[in-house]
């Protein structure tokens, strides 16, 4: 069998367990030659490096700060990943690089997987990179309006063209207000640990919350809305739905996503 390769690209990159993610696949389907790896690469980078990839590659893995200048290197791009404005998967095709966004379907995976099939209104803590694949997430879901509480109001004027894109109501708050987001059906948080740890959210129980990062874990944000009752879900959640669906892009077989779990979680616990 011919050895293939992918890799999880981005800057910096040494954290990353995506290849403990993949590699665990690998194994668990049986697909032998098969190797994922971490390459360090800068946007400027990411060109030059892409073009010299040969026919053993499968696939790669974009991170930050990769998503968007993704767009650019790629030859064709999936609807959603253009309005989103970011992809962080590249797959080769006979026609050159398709780019692609798991994670705003990963997202859904997650969520779906908590209980949550429908919304009609979401709330989302900060308006980064995440917010604009948690956007695509609860307009599947089927939400109506959308609160983006964030501090810095160009960042949602950032945003608004790619919720009018998706046909979504959005409203801005202050983050300094952002204890009111346990009014919503769901909560997406998507900021930088430590940021939403001293709000003190009044959580309804039957409210749903992703909180975005992983470790530490859980965050006092996860623990105050678990003490009320509520649905959690976690960024290791993501990380392993959106990389199961890459597993299926790169390879074309079903993940083995039991396997990647146990993989993954072991891993961050020994960490």
């Amino acid at each position: 069998m011919q050895a293939r390769r992918a890799a999880v690209l981005g800057k910096p990159i040494a954290h990353s367990l995506s290849p403990v993610i993949h590699n665990a696949g690998y194994a668990a389907a049986g697909l032998a030659g098969w190797r994922y790896t971490a390459v360090e690469c800068a946007e400027a980078e990411l060109a030059e490096l892409v073009v010299a990839l040969g026919p053993e590659w499968a696939g790669l893995s974009l991170t930050m700060p990769l998503k968007a200048v993704a767009l650019q290197v790629a030859d064709q791009v999936a609807p959603v990943a253009a309005a989103l404005g970011a992809a962080n998967t590249l797959v080769p095709r006979p026609d050159g690089w398709y780019a692609e966004n798991t994670d705003a379907p990963g997202m859904v995976d997650v969520l779906c997987q908590a209980g949550l099939t429908t919304v009609d209104h979401a709330a989302i803590l900060g308006a980064g990179g995440t917010a604009r694949a948690a956007l695509a997430a609860v307009q599947h879901l089927g939400a109506a309006r959308v609160t983006v509480y964030a501090r810095r109001p160009e960042a949602v004027s950032a945003l608004r063209p790619v919720a009018e894109h998706l046909g979504l109501r959005l409203a801005h708050a202050s983050f300094d207000t952002a204890a009111q987001c346990g009014r919503a059906e769901l909560v997406i948080s998507t900021v930088p640990s430590g940021v939403a740890d001293d709000l003190a959210v009044r959580w309804q129980p039957a409210t749903v919350l992703f909180d975005a990062i992983y470790d530490p874990w859980p965050t006092p944000l996860a623990a105050s809305a678990a003490a009320a009752g509520c649905r959690i879900a976690s960024g290791l959640d993501l990380l392993l739905a959106q990389a199961a669906r890459q597993f299926v892009l790169f390879t074309g077989v079903p993940a083995p996503v039991d396997h990647m779990r146990d993989a993954l979680y072991a891993a961050a616990a020994a960490r």
